[in-house]
């Protein structure tokens, strides 16, 4: 009897592995959020367009690296500007002012290129994982615009090796908790004898 008591305690935790497995695979998405972004304008030039950077990093610290976390970044002016994500090491090849303008083109920045780009057609998916980042934008060869709109949607998920674990873990202690209280060796006992 008492056997079958404690056999309560991996159950509960198996039951708590499949609960957390179950949220990960439908995921936690909050709700889209929307900004203004600056645009450098781009006047006709031969020598290109220069970049506007964020002024921090976006740190992601190791631990996240159980998370799989992606940014879906979308914007309403894609033949005017774009937008991008890069290494926060470019701010070291391209130093920016006060302002967060550079006097780089993205033809200069980008070996540290993670996501979007002047070829992204006005969204881009940033899977993000530890390390630093900024957000880089300019406007296209002969627009004015100077801000747009951008829509950032997120979702967030638990790492596949983390999920598969997870299932393990799971299916082990459940498992056990059952043959903690009823040993198959004493069911197959009762059958045998009957």
């Amino acid at each position: 009897m008492m056997v079958r008591i404690l056999s309560v305690l991996p159950m509960l935790v198996g039951l708590l592995c499949a609960t957390m497995l179950v949220i990960s695979i439908f995921g936690y998405s909050p709700p889209d959020s929307g900004t203004e972004v600056p645009i450098v304008p781009c006047t006709d030039s031969d020598i290109g367009c220069n970049v506007g950077m964020t002024q921090d990093d976006i740190d992601v610290p190791p631990a996240f690296i159980l998370l799989d976390i992606s940014l879906e970044v979308k914007w309403n002016e894609p033949d005017r500007a774009w937008l991008g994500v890069v290494d926060s090491k470019a701010k070291d090849d391209c130093p920016h002012d006060s302002n967060g303008l550079t006097q780089c083109t993205w033809e200069d920045m980008v070996v540290h290129k993670v996501a979007g780009g002047p070829d992204s057609d006005g969204s881009l998916v940033f899977e993000m994982g530890p390390g630093e980042y900024r957000f880089v934008t300019a406007g296209k060869d002969g627009s004015s615009l100077d801000s747009q709109q951008v829509t950032i949607s997120t979702s967030i998920h638990l790492n596949n090796i983390v999920e598969i674990s997870l299932a393990v873990v799971s299916i082990l202690l459940i498992a056990g908790a059952g043959e903690m209280a009823f040993p198959i060796r004493n069911l197959l006992n009762r059958f045998k004898n009957a």
